[in-house]
């Protein structure tokens, strides 16, 4: 296997990491209970999808 002749500087190896970041999710408001929730996401809270009922959420008795 080849091996490097010489050392990679610090910013070299820095440069090529700038673009291994995370991100934050996009977030958003439900639009039928106002709950936060991730895009393409059903809402936790009601089970709506874009306005659609997509989960029957189950009644606490």
């Amino acid at each position: 296997m080849a091996h490097p002749k010489r050392k990679q500087s610090k910013a070299r190896r820095d440069k090529r990491r700038t673009h291994d970041k995370a991100t934050a999710p996009t977030v958003i408001s439900c639009s039928n209970c106002g709950f936060s929730v991730q895009y393409h996401r059903v809402c936790p809270e009601c089970g709506y999808y874009r306005g659609k009922p997509a989960v029957e959420k189950k009644t606490s008795a």
